[in-house]
């Protein structure tokens, strides 16, 4: 299947891409649309026959459980409301805890990354073929970028996916920006990397922008595609003639023009690559059984023990850089209040310049363990049961918002349903 080059689709930006020329296909984060309520902008691109892949973030086929049925309904859903010829994931564990480890459930709220060993191997395998069976069309899985390694990994990243993609079937969606995340904060060689994956398997590529502080490379999807990153796209276009390749941008979104130069550039690395072709290694595994009951309790309980020192302030296994864990749990702390922001837009509002230091102290003591819209009726729950914030009329507007929301029915409008129309995205 040949798609051509891409950009990921955001409301922010819908008017620049539906403008810009050479564009042949999109992507969208499948979790942010409604298969019976796609945006207005999203439909006309599909009208002229623009292609629309749904890009899931919260399935955890990385994990130590099986996949929820529901997340498999729903992103099959969305890929038959798009018409899309496939649908992909992420290799990643985003929840923790429950029935397996005999603990409170606990949330990532983002992707981290799995052991590489044969344990989570299997595990994953097992998970991709259930995952497979649910869905309507194929699954292509990607490579996450991270902020720190499990010790005593069995496995190269090149190794993991060439075994996975030899064992399931599945095809692989290729971020370069996140080998180079890996090289810097892991020591990990891209060229390593592809020289061991099965190219044959490679359904399309990701670019993204990212920038280094104190030695850690933070995947931003908020800067400029750094020549590190188009590198390594020149390098994977000598050894295969990619499928697609897509420039995301999730934040500080640039001009169209700025955007137009950076698929220029693009363009060029793949164009540069492809006239230069190389040899693969190529590998071939074995495809044992699925994963025993013993293993998916083994990735849990370690899975569990890191989560948990992530997002509660447990005890951090030995073996784990501490600095490494230290920024990926002041990351996800980020993370975090970034997107209750997004999904309860009012809160902000409603404390002003103190809602991101309020919610990083509340996230220090309390783990997320469901979505994000329940995690912002937790924060405003703990903000009025300490008597925050200490402006009455703040704490007057917050309990009103709260209780719009948290009580067993409906409330009549009041000031805080105004207050929500005028501020619910599209018109801040």
């Amino acid at each position: 299947m040949r798609l051509g080059t891409g950009i990921g689709w955001r409301p922010e930006i819908a008017d620049a891409v539906a403008g810009m020329p050479g564009i042949d296909w999109v992507e969208v984060v499948a979790e942010n649309v409604c298969p019976g309520h796609l945006p207005e902008p999203l439909l006309r691109l599909l009208e002229r026959g623009v292609t629309v892949i749904p890009h899931g973030v919260s399935l955890g086929l990385g994990g130590a459980d099986r996949p929820d049925e529901a997340r498999l309904r729903a992103l099959a859903e969305r890929a038959e409301a798009l018409g899309a010829p496939l649908v992909t994931e992420h290799i990643a564990f985003v929840r923790a805890g429950g029935p397996l480890t005999a603990s409170p459930p606990l949330e990532a709220g983002h992707l981290l990354p799995v052991p590489r060993t044969r344990d989570a191997l299997d595990v994953l395998c097992e998970n991709v073929r259930i995952a497979q069976e649910a869905l309507p069309v194929p699954l292509a899985l990607e490579n996450i970028a991270a902020l720190f390694s499990w010790p005593h990994e069995e496995l190269s990243e090149g190794e993991f996916l060439a075994e996975l993609a030899e064992r399931t079937g599945v095809r692989l969606l290729i971020d370069v920006a996140n080998l180079h995340t890996n090289h810097v904060n892991r020591g990990e060689d891209p060229a390593e990397a592809l020289d061991r994956l099965p190219l044959e398997a490679l359904a399309y590529v990701h670019v993204a922008g990212g920038f280094e502080r104190d030695g850690v490379w933070h995947d931003s999807h908020a800067h400029p595609v750094p020549p590190e990153v188009l590198d390594i796209l020149t390098d994977l276009a000598s050894r295969v003639a990619p499928p697609g390749v897509l420039l995301e941008r999730d934040e500080n979104f640039p001009e169209p023009a700025e955007l137009h130069t950076e698929l220029a550039a693009i363009g060029e690395a793949v164009r540069k690559g492809c006239g230069t072709p190389r040899a693969m290694a190529g590998t071939t595994a074995p495809a044992p059984p699925d994963a025993s009951a013993e293993a998916r309790q083994r990735v849990a309980v370690a899975q569990t023990a890191v989560l948990s020192a992530l997002v509660a302030r447990t005890p951090l296994p030995e073996g784990f850089d501490r600095g490494r864990m230290g920024v990926q749990a002041r990351s996800l702390a980020a993370k975090r209040a970034d997107v209750v922001a997004k999904v309860a837009p009012e809160l902000p509002v409603i404390l002003g310049a103190g809602y991101r230091e309020a919610f990083l102290g509340y996230a220090r003591t309390r783990p997320m363990r469901g979505g994000y819209r329940q995690d912002a009726l937790e924060f405003a729950a703990q903000l009025l049961k300490t008597g925050h914030p200490a402006d009455a009329r703040a704490r007057r507007r917050l309990r009103e918002w709260w209780l719009d929301r948290a009580g067993p029915a409906p409330r009549p409008p009041g000031p805080a349903a105004r207050l929500a129309r005028r501020v619910r995205p599209g018109r801040r």
